[in-house]
């Protein structure tokens, strides 16, 4: 029978393996793998802890407390939560973790992240076994998508290791909708896409537009029975993918408008094509696929010497140490180079997944080929992220695809005898990469350091050729025991090679400044300093840098009002004004700016800095002029400023003229008492100037309640004036007084602000980022 007239149900019945042994055993498989993780023996660390678990920390925390998380007070003075695509907000496995715990542990966020995964492998399952794969193939591929390559190696990215797991479910999903047109899997192909953008990054980018890609293949390819037609096809599907593309679009939309405004007013509204480039894949870091650890990638980085490092210089490239792994396991890539040596690699379904590999490929070596300029230049979106290299998640998501179907088309091609041109091609193919290892090793002079790696990729190819050899003699009598001993080889090669190690998992009591309930002794002296505060009316705010990376978001887990953080998407307005960066490594590395030139500045003064958190070693430092210490705990000074802060909530009688630009080009602030006066810019700075009564009377303005998104304001006052609130200002904050809607002033250059009467009033400033949205749109107002 032709491709063209292929059968679905006979291919079907080819398949019809149990679907919930297969997942059991590959669900059994992951806890063995996962295991360290979810013994809580370590965690995983960098990005995973220091950005993504107190988000997951924060959301719990505001759900527990019956708070909207959509601002963000506990870092950069104030940030809008929802927009930001790092928030997890939208993430159903830590929404659902959020709802179940309202302080989840390391622990419990690195479950979620790991369930996720089995999520993905039992799609991919569920993928093989409805397009007729048998279910070695099937496990075999979903063991390489679970914990091959950046799955594995880049793990503590959450939002990009969930994006790519919801993938093998929507294209099942896809494949209902389209070829059997189910309604409810395009509603769930919908939903299932949703989720894969709601991650908001690049892997989500790549795999929606895969997704539409792939929905686009199965719609005009040739028909699958003799008695369908392309036309039948495509009327039967236009019901479920259109209702599913409602679906999904209602899921997003919000999010995603959100976060493009978010990034217009942000740090970093586009990244230009030499920046993101700069994030490029090293054509060496391929040889990975046959050595994963052969730079060092698992251990400290001045041992790490591949491209980019300080060993490999002069690439231009800027990219984690870890990020260019592409190790899928021994099995998995003779698998692939026999499937293009072969032509299996072409054959139906895994031509699409061959050309996606290659296309992601492609993509992921960034500026060594035409391919990623042009996508930069005519796809959009693609311009929104920085490392094309972040395509490696794919690479390694894509290749599993094209391994398990190609693994029963050369399994039927070899069941007979070996076509041993394949095996001689193959063999070379690992030649060539350990040849190539071996004189990158010799040309950098760390062929001592090379040695381990290729040592184990010798000792890996040995047992899987004898695997292949003992499974071949199997095959015949005994298909189940072969397909089974060359599952658990393959779960044994990647668990060794792609298991926990530096860039993957750290000892959970080394990161736990972020354990919530627990908190470390300087966490626990800044929440004393900070109460006493507190209990005389006094909100300041904090700034903790140097502490290590880790330390970098602890302010949002235990909830510290902090004007730093760690955040690629900043606020531009707050960036120029204070200078905070992505992430701080110590003082010396603090940046400030014209607007705010030192710690004992008066704009410092304006933003409530108080307290300045560093480590012993950067006491002496002269960037701390005008602090003293103020309590010595877990290895850091707590430093406190000398002279009063400004509060963060005064009554202001007088307002004066600013220009706000200039202010934050050049410094220049009016020379007014500002807490008695407000600048204001613009027609709203030209009001009547008050009477000598009005100036004599100091009126009182008291912050009286506050969650993450509102903060109410009592004032008393005998003549009108403004209500000053050095919090930090956004489009999408609004002010009420009494209840009664009020124009919401930008302030202080960067700050908040409301004209009230005279009288005894409640002021309430509220985040509205829906309404705030709504009325940017419709106005075309920039922020």
């Amino acid at each position: 029978m032709s491709d063209a007239t292929f059968n679905l149900n006979a291919a079907r019945a080819t398949a019809q393996w149990p679907l919930a042994a297969s997942s059991l055993l590959l669900a059994g498989i992951w806890a063995a793998l996962s295991w360290p993780w979810l013994s809580g023996h370590v965690t995983i660390p960098w990005d995973g802890k220091a950005h993504f678990a107190p988000q997951v920390q924060f959301l719990a925390a505001s759900l527990g407390r019956g708070e909207a998380p959509w601002w963000n007070p506990f870092v950069f003075a104030g940030h809008p939560q929802i927009a930001d695509p790092q928030s997890m907000i939208f993430s159903p496995p830590m929404l659902l973790l959020s709802v179940l715990n309202a302080a989840p542990s390391l622990q419990a966020i690195d479950a979620a992240v790991l369930a996720t995964v089995l999520f993905g492998g039992v799609g991919f399952v569920a993928y093989a076994r409805h397009a007729g794969l048998g279910w070695t193939a099937a496990l075999i591929g979903a063991l390489v998508f679970m914990f091959g390559g950046s799955m594995a190696w880049r793990l503590q990215h959450f939002g990009q290791v969930m994006s790519l797991a919801y993938v093998p479910f929507a294209l099942v999903c896809l494949r209902l909708a389209i070829l059997e047109g189910r309604i409810w899997a395009g509603l769930a192909a919908g939903g299932l896409g949703a989720a894969v953008l709601l991650g908001r990054d690049q892997v989500g980018l790549l795999a929606i537009y895969t997704l539409a890609a792939y929905a686009i293949y199965l719609l005009f390819r040739p028909p699958v029975a003799e008695f369908d037609t392309r036309r039948e096809k495509v009327r039967r599907a236009v019901l479920p993918l259109g209702l599913g593309a409602l679906a999904g679009l209602a899921l997003v939309a919000i999010p995603l408008v959100l976060t493009l405004l978010l990034a217009d007013q942000s740090n970093r509204p586009t990244i230009d094509l030499a920046g993101a480039s700069a994030g490029s894949l090293h054509p060496a870091l391929l040889i990975t696929s046959l050595a994963p650890d052969l730079y060092g990638s698992a251990g400290e980085m001045e041992n790490f010497w591949g491209p980019p490092s300080f060993a490999w210089e002069g690439t231009g490239l800027f990219t984690a140490q870890n990020m260019g792994v592409v190790y899928i396991g021994i099995l998995p890539l003779m698998i692939l180079v026999a499937a293009f040596a072969t032509g299996a690699a072409l054959k139906r379904d895994a031509l699409f997944f061959t050309a996606a590999f290659f296309a992601m490929l492609l993509y992921a070596l960034g500026w060594f080929t035409p391919f990623f300029s042009a996508a930069y230049a005519l796809v959009p979106g693609v311009d929104k992220f920085r490392r094309p290299a972040d395509a490696t998640f794919l690479i390694g998501g894509f290749a599993a695809f094209v391994i398990a179907h190609s693994a029963d088309t050369l399994a039927r091609r070899w069941q007979a005898d070996v076509d041993w041109r394949v095996v001689l091609l193959v063999t070379g193919a690992l030649g060539l990469l350990a040849s190539a290892a071996v004189g990158v090793a010799l040309s950098m002079d760390r062929l001592d350091q090379a040695m381990l790696p290729l040592l184990s990729a010798a000792a890996a190819s040995a047992l899987t050729a004898g695997a292949l050899a003992v499974a071949h003699f199997l095959r015949p009598i005994r298909p189940g025991l072969a397909g089974l001993l060359l599952t658990g080889l393959v779960a044994a090669d990647i668990g060794w090679h792609n298991g926990p190690n530096g860039a993957t998992a750290l000892p959970t009591d080394a990161i736990n400044m972020l354990q919530p309930g627990a908190p470390h002794p300087t966490v626990a002296a800044l929440d004393r300093l900070l109460a006493q505060d507190r209990a005389t009316g006094v909100h300041p705010r904090v700034e903790m840098l140097g502490l290590g990376y880790h330390w970098a978001n602890a302010s949002i887990t235990h909830r510290l009002p902090n004007t730093l953080g760690s955040n690629p998407v900043r606020l531009n307005w707050y960036v120029e004004a204070t200078g905070a960066r992505d992430y701080v490594p110590d003082l010396k590395g603090r940046q400030f700016t014209p607007l705010m030139p030192s710690y004992d500045a008066r704009f410092a003064a304006l933003l409530g800095l108080k307290y300045v958190v560093t480590p012993k070693s950067a006491a002496q430092s002269g960037k701390l002029a005008g602090f003293t210490e103020a309590a010595d705990a877990g290895g850091n000074v707590i430093f406190e400023r000398q002279a009063a802060s400004i509060p963060r909530v005064v009554f202001a009688p007088r307002a004066a003229p600013a220009d706000f630009e200039r202010a934050l080009a050049s410094g220049a602030l009016p020379d007014v008492d500002l807490t008695r006066t407000v600048l204001l810019q613009g027609p709203t700075a030209a009001t009547a100037s008050p009477t000598a009564a009005a100036l004599a009377d100091n009126g009182r303005a008291q912050i009286v309640s506050e969650t993450n998104t509102t903060v109410d304001v009592d004032v008393a006052a005998t003549a009108a004036g403004w209500v000053v609130l050095h919090d930090v200002w956004h489009p999408w904050w609004s002010v009420s007084i009494n209840g009664k809607p009020a124009e919401l002033l930008r302030a202080n250059v960067i700050f908040r602000a409301v004209r009230v009467p005279a009288g005894n009033h409640r002021v309430r400033f509220s985040f509205r980022p829906l309404a705030g949205a709504w009325r940017q749109l419709t106005t075309r107002g920039a922020p």
